[in-house]
Order: C-alpha cells, then sequence, then structure tokens
C-alpha cells in the first residue's frame, strides 16, 4: 500500500514536471526574443545529450567515451537527409557527392529518426569489441572510436564533402522540436531506468561480478543501455545540425565528450534530474556569463575587456561545487526522491 502511494506520487510528481515543460516551450517560443530562444534550443539539444550520455556513464557505469562519435553520426545523415541534391552539387568542392547521397532524401522527422537508428545499430555493432574490455580500457577503446568517426567524416569528401561540411541545412530551430525531443529523451530514459533493465544497469554499475553471479546478462544490459544512449545521441546531432545549419568535423572533437562529462559530473553520475540541472548550468550559465568577456566598470575603475575571463570564473565554480558536492549536486537521486517529496515518518 505504501509502495503504491509513493509510486503515484513520483507519477504526479512527473507529470506536472512535464506539462510545465509543455506550457515553459509554448510560452518561450511566442515570448521570447531570438537571442535567448537560441540558447534555449541550445540547452535542449545538450539535454538530451546529457540525458543520453549519463544511461551508459552514470547509470551503468561504464566509464565511455564516444558521445562525439555518435553525434557526428546523427549531424551528416540528417544533413544528407535534408539537403536537397541541388544543394550538394553547389556547395560539394572537393569531390562531387556519391550517386546514392543525391537519391537519398526525407522530411525532418525521418531524418531524426533514422539518424538515432543508425547510432544504435552501430552501437550495436560496436558493442561486441567494446565490453570486452572494462574500466580505463573501454574509455580508451571508446575515445578511438570518436576518432575514427572525424577522420572519415575528413576522408569521404563524396559524402560528407570533407573538412568544408555540409551547409545549408534546412533550419528548424523552434522549441518544438528541440524541447519535444528533450521531454520525450527523458521520459523514456526515466522509464527505462526505473524498469527492471533499469535495475540491472544499476547492479552492473555497482558490481559487474556480483550481477554476473546474480543471474543478471551483463553484455546484454551494457549494449541495451549504450545502444539506446547512441540512438539518443544521434538524434540530438541531428538536431544540432538543424539548428546551426552548418556542420563539419571540427565540431566533433573530443571536446564535445568533455563538455557533456563535465555536464553530468556536475548534476551527479547517475541522475538523470541532475543531467538536466548540469546542462542547464553550464550550457545558460556560460551564455550568461559572457558580460565578464566585456569592458567593466568595477568600484569606479574602468577594465579592459578580458576574453576568456567567463572560463576562468567558471572553472573556479566547478572546483568549489566539487570541493563540497563530491557526488555532484543530485548525487545518484532523482527530483522526487528529495526530503522534500518525501513523506515524514509519523511520530511513534
Amino acid at each position: 500500500m505504501v509502495e503504491n502511494q509513493i509510486f503515484t506520487k513520483q507519477r504526479l510528481i512527473n507529470l506536472s514536471i512535464i506539462i510545465a515543460a509543455i506550457w515553459f516551450t509554448w510560452f518561450a517560443q511566442n515570448h521570447f526574443d531570438e537571442y535567448t530562444v537560441r540558447i534555449i534550443n541550445n540547452v535542449a539539444i545538450f539535454i538530451i545529450l546529457a540525458v543520453s550520455y549519463n544511461l551508459i556513464n552514470g547509470v551503468t557505469g561504464q566509464f565511455s567515451l564516444e558521445p562525439n562519435g555518435f553525434v557526428a553520426i546523427g549531424a551528416y545523415v540528417t544533413a544528407i537527409l535534408t539537403v536537397d541534391a541541388e544543394g550538394m552539387l553547389y556547395q560539394y568542392d572537393l569531390e562531387d557527392p556519391a550517386q546514392w547521397v543525391l537519391a537519398l532524401q526525407a522530411d525532418f522527422v525521418w531524418a531524426l529518426l533514422f539518424s538515432g537508428i543508425i547510432s544504435a545499430l552501430l552501437a550495436l555493432s560496436l558493442a561486441f569489441p567494446v565490453f570486452r574490455v572494462r574500466g580505463d580500457y573501454l574509455a580508451i577503446v571508446t575515445l578511438g572510436f570518436g576518432f575514427i568517426i572525424r577522420i572519415i567524416t575528413i576522408n569521404v569528401p563524396a559524402v560528407t564533402n570533407g573538412s568544408l561540411g555540409i551547409n545549408d541545412i534546412p533550419e528548424h530551430s523552434n522549441l518544438y522540436w528541440t524541447c519535444g525531443a528533450a521531454i520525450i529523451a527523458v521520459v523514456v530514459i526515466l522509464n527505462v531506468i526505473y524498469s527492471k533493465y533499469g535495475r540491472a544497469m544499476k547492479a552492473v554499475r555497482d558490481d559487474e561480478d556480483a550481477a554476473t553471479a546474480m543471474g543478471i546478462n551483463t553484455f546484454k544490459t551494457k549494449t541495451l543501455a549504450f545502444s539506446t544512449s547512441a540512438f539518443f545521441e544521434g538524434v540530438g546531432g541531428g538536431l544540432l545540425a538543424a539548428l546551426l545549419t552548418s556542420i563539419s568535423p571540427d565540431l566533433f572533437t573530443f571536446l564535445l565528450t568533455f563538455q557533456l562529462l563535465i555536464i553530468i559530473v556536475l548534476g551527479g553520475l547517475g541522475s538523470t534530474t541532475g543531467a538536466i540541472i548540469g546542462t542547464i548550468l553550464v550550457m545558460a550559465g556560460l551564455e550568461w556569463m559572457r558580460f565578464l568577456d566585456e569592458p567593466m566598470n568595477l568600484f569606479g575603475y574602468q577594465t579592459e575587456g578580458l576574453p576568456g575571463m567567463r572560463m576562468v570564473v567558471f572553472s573556479l565554480i566547478l572546483i568549489v561545487v566539487m570541493l563540497f558536492a563530491r557526488e555532484g549536486l543530485m548525487g545518484k537521486k532523482e527530483l522526487f526522491e528529495l526530503k522534500i517529496f518525501k513523506k515524514k515518518k509519523a511520530d511513534k
């Protein structure tokens, strides 16, 4: 009876948050200025990337460094499927586009789905060699995968236009696309986490050998987390391409993975709520602190612009947070697991 009440309370909290997010999306799209909408679009895309990356790295405990590879795949698949043949012939300067590339055309929603599916299928094929190792070795293998994808995008100009990248991608920058996809990603991943598969992922994270001894198929569990994470990273990459309208291999370096790693560690490894909070603080916070790079009047003293000062201040804030919150802002907890949402026990 008590468990049912707790479960009902969790569902009500989650439903309230989803309704609030939908209302905010509508309000922001219709009332905020273009610059603010652009920032929210960017935050929403990185929420998709962060919560999906947290599934494999935080919930399942596999130190993977692959997100930039899957994001690149999603971005290029969406670009190729949405840019028309005439546009490709005009901008492919290094080498004429392959005929099969010219023949590929799809609506944006289908392009996003294909981006996610192709990323997930590649993750499934990579799972066999990748999960033969653990720990630091797993990080090295997945890091290499990201480098390989970037090298391929540079050296196959008939498909990707090489180092010049793809331009004139149809823009789909309204918040209904990005925030809608972010809400779907969060809901799906939370449902995975609180299913029997999610409990198996947490068991693998806590002690993989013990999980195996208890009869959990650890390879299947890790592969499920890896492919689910890759699917949403591919979708996020497609949305990023449609937001920027121009992509190149330089966008998908290890710095993208490192940025996502900072976000999920700051929010708390294993917490989807923490990944969302970390994304808002990092992506929106860095934009808000741009004033630190500009000339300022401090106590009557006029300072010159110091480009990069916001990164110095942001780094100091990260150090302070990590000193006082060793497990991140949320630890492994979700929003509804905080004390303020728990029913107080009656005095005996």
